[in-house]
Order: structure tokens, then C-alpha cells, then sequence
């Protein structure tokens, strides 16, 4: 960012953060409503813009209370969808019933992966969506993808990921930095789960820091690791096929030279997830966040990937639910990843506690 646009961007970080402390106000004095949805609701957010690895994490959660026998509904806006302004059901359950481009990326990955486990809706009003998944879905829980600043919806468990990469967005609020709240507002949470702890310098530090910016709420460590790949083509793993991973074919099985690209709202994790697992990236290529990939695309890439040495491609399983109906000339893998937590015991009773307190 050059000092000019700073200039300018600072005083309108400034006015955001007004708004933002104003709005908040209204909530807490009741002025604006608070809706209670009469079953238990989980809200999973952040403080920063960008992705900061909410989605594994709404995924590990719905899948573990489907476990639970509780019929869990996700509740999201489903950014980057044809027309934002519309209720999508993507999922009720049993069927995915819609593509990326109408139900939004992340939305279509989390209905594929929890089929037969969670329903999915995409609706910017998720106090409608709720009431219409009571009756109609006869969901008995519901967890918020980017809830925390969505006050309009009261949680029993308020979850803040923060990214180790880059926990506090540069410590400054939109649109100056990537802070959508001052880290102050930490405080709200009822937990916190750092994400991509792996990829941390001094977890340590982070850790106690994000205890104290918290007011001493519980703080949770969580790792990725790849369990392996599969063709972008093909679907993701089912229930057994999960357990047994015998369909994913092993990262150490790609060639010297791989190409790598994503449309994340933080890329820099994925390529670097990949080079801590000794993957030869030959090329990196980042689009921006919920980027609609075309046929043009695609030979672009695959173009400037063999450039430089590439003989394969690999890419998030967010772009993969995007790039399914593409041609591709070079193999290309999406890589399939799963949650550890460093005390998964203590996290997971945290959360049968807060949804059993009603």
C-alpha cells in the first residue's frame, strides 16, 4: 500500500470503525433485535477479511454433531453466487441440489462433503432461513459460516478463528487494513481456534497473546494435514471412503514439477501448506476470492504451468467444486485436508456442553 492511498484510506478506517462501535451499541441496548432461534446455534467467524480456515472448521463441527444424532443446518450467505439476493437451498441433507455458481463455492463444498450429514442454506437473511429450515428441514441446529459479526442471531457458542499466518489483518480496519472489528472485540467470543498453526513461527506466543486479547478464553490449536488427493473431476470422499482414504492418491506421488493455484482470500497458506510437504511447485498462480473460472482460464494456466516445468496441476477443494465441468490437458488434483486440534477432547466437550445448556 503506497503512503498516498493510506492518506486516504486511513480517515475511512476511521469512519468504519465508528460505525461498527455504533452498531454494536445498538445491540447491546436493544435496540436493534436479537432473534433466538429456540434450538441450539453455533456461530464459527473472525475479525480479520480473508480466509482464515473457518470452512474445515464449520465441516469438522457439522459433521461431529451429526454424529451426535442432531440434524444440523449451515446457515451462510454463499459469497460470490449468481444472485446474492435469493434463498438457495443447497443441500437439504440428502441431495446437493444446486452448482457453485448458484449456491456459492464454499457452500457447494460443505453440502458435498456433509451429504447425508447437514443441510445447507445460502440466504443473506439467516433469521428467514432458520425458520424456514425448522419447518421444513426440521433442522435441530443450526451453525452460522462467518457469524460473528451477524449479531442479529443469538448463539449459545460464539467460535473466533484467528489465522496464525496472519492473526490481526495488519492490525488496522477496513478498508485501511483487513480488520473488520477492533481485536477488542475478541472479548465476545466464547472460544478460540487458531487456524494453521502449523505454518506458525512461535505458536506459543500467538497462543497467550490470543488468551490475553480474549479475556482468557479457551484457546484451541488447529493443524492441517493432507490426507491426499483426488482428480478435480471426481467427487469428494464419502463416509467409508474417508475412513479408509483408499480412493486419494498419496502428495508424494506427484511429480518433481507441480503447478498450484487457488481463489482464496488468502492464498499464501495453501502454497505454503504445500512446500512444508516437500511438493515441487514449479508455479503459483492466485485469483481472487470465489473467482468464476473459465475454459480460457484453465488453458492459461495450464499454458504457463508447462512454462515452467509443470507437469501437473493442484488446487483447493473450494476451486474443485468451480472447475468440475472444465477441460483439463494436464492432470489436475485437488488436495483433500483434514482438521487436528491439539486437544480435540477439550473442544469437542466445549461444544456438546454449549448446546446441551438450553
Amino acid at each position: 500500500m503506497t503512503a498516498a492511498s493510506g492518506i486516504v484510506l486511513s480517515p475511512l478506517g476511521a469512519l468504519y470503525g465508528i460505525a461498527m462501535r455504533a452498531r454494536l451499541a445498538l445491540y447491546r441496548r436493544g435496540a436493534l433485535r436479537v432473534h433466538k432461534l429456540g434450538v441450539p446455534v453455533i456461530s464459527v467467524g473472525n475479525l480479520t477479511t480473508g480466509g482464515s480456515g473457518k470452512t474445515p472448521l464449520v465441516e469438522w463441527l457439522a459433521r461431529q454433531l451429526a454424529f451426535e444424532n442432531r440434524r444440523p443446518c449451515i446457515l451462510t450467505r454463499g459469497y460470490g453466487r449468481a444472485n446474492a439476493s435469493e434463498r438457495v437451498l443447497v443441500s437439504d441433507g440428502k441431495r446437493v441440489l444446486v452448482d457453485a455458481r448458484q449456491g456459492g463455492d464454499e457452500p457447494c463444498l460443505l453440502a458435498e462433503r456433509l451429504l447425508g450429514l447437514a443441510a445447507v442454506i445460502s440466504d443473506a437473511d439467516r433469521v428467514a432461513a432458520a425458520h424456514w429450515a425448522l419447518v421444513n428441514l426440521r433442522s435441530d441446529l443450526f451453525i452460522l459460516d462467518d457469524g460473528f459479526q451477524h449479531l442479529r442471531v443469538a448463539r449459545d457458542l460464539d467460535i473466533v478463528t484467528v489465522d496464525a499466518t496472519n492473526p490481526w489483518g495488519g492490525g488496522r480496519l477496513l478498508p485501511y487494513g483487513r480488520l473488520r472489528e477492533p481485536v477488542r472485540e475478541l472479548a465476545r467470543a466464547d472460544c478460540c481456534v487458531i487456524t494453521r498453526a502449523e505454518q506458525a513461527t512461535d505458536i506459543d506466543s500467538l497462543r497467550a497473546e490470543v488468551k490475553r486479547r480474549s479475556s482468557e478464553r479457551p484457546v484451541f490449536l488447529s493443524r492441517v494435514r493432507t490426507t491426499g488427493l483426488r482428480p478435480v473431476t471426481a467427487l469428494p470422499l464419502s463416509e467409508a471412503e474417508r475412513a479408509g482414504s483408499t480412493s486419494l492418491l498419496p502428495l508424494s506421488e506427484m511429480p518433481k514439477g507441480v503447478g498450484a493455484f487457488c481463489a482464496l482470500g488468502n492464498p499464501q497458506p495453501f502454497f505454503a501448506q504445500l512446500r512444508q510437504e516437500d511438493c515441487a511447485l514449479t508455479y503459483t498462480r492466485a485469483f481472487i476470492d470465489h473467482h468464476v473460472y473459465t475454459q480460457s482460464d484453465v488453458e492459461a494456466l495450464e499454458h504457463e504451468a508447462q512454462a515452467r516445468g509443470a507437469q501437473a496441476l493442484l488446487t483447493t477443494a473450494k476451486d474443485g467444486v468451480k472447475l468440475r465441468a472444465l477441460s483439463f490437458r494436464l492432470p489436475c488434483y485437488v488436495i483433500e485436508i483434514e482438521l487436528e486440534f491439539d486437544d480435540v477432547a477439550a473442544f469437542r466437550q466445549l461444544v456438546l456442553r454449549a448446546i446441551t445448556k438450553q
